[in-house]
């Protein structure tokens, strides 16, 4: 199964030696500095577009790149289980990693925090955070 990781300023998604020949694609690493929101969706299928290249079966499995006009997203996602779904800020090298992992809401705190991101998952300009008494 797929795993992120956050060492040395950058958010890495694994893949299993499994995954990278269903995926076609070693996983994906992107600077910390590209994230823009962390967040857990119930249903990943629902998220995802775009012209797959990997391996799919209509909510079953979908791993590898889903191509499409723009940056791409990254995905390794496993029937119709929560998936972690990390949305980078434009200009970076994909819109979104997406993937499903074994208890994704604590694995998302976990990247939250090694991201030093605020709990909600946002990332904001400071016009938009709201200012402190």
């Amino acid at each position: 199964m797929a795993t992120f990781l956050v060492r040395d300023g950058f958010l890495e998604l694994h893949f299993s030696k499994w995954e990278v020949l269903g995926a076609l694609a070693n996983g994906a690493r992107v600077p910390v500095s590209d994230i823009h929101r962390i967040e857990v969706v119930a249903d990943p299928w629902k998220v995802v577009s775009g012209m797959r290249v990997g391996t799919g079966l209509p909510w079953v499995i979908l791993l590898g790149t889903m191509m499409r006009k723009g940056p791409s997203d990254v995905v390794a996602i496993y029937r119709r289980r929560p998936a972690i779904v990390v949305t980078l800020k434009p200009g970076a090298a994909y819109q979104r990693l997406i993937a499903t992992v074994p208890c994704p809401e604590l694995i998302a705190e976990e990247l939250r925090r090694a991201a030093r991101m605020p709990d909600d998952g946002l990332i904001r300009t400071e016009a938009e955070r709201p200012s402190s008494l």
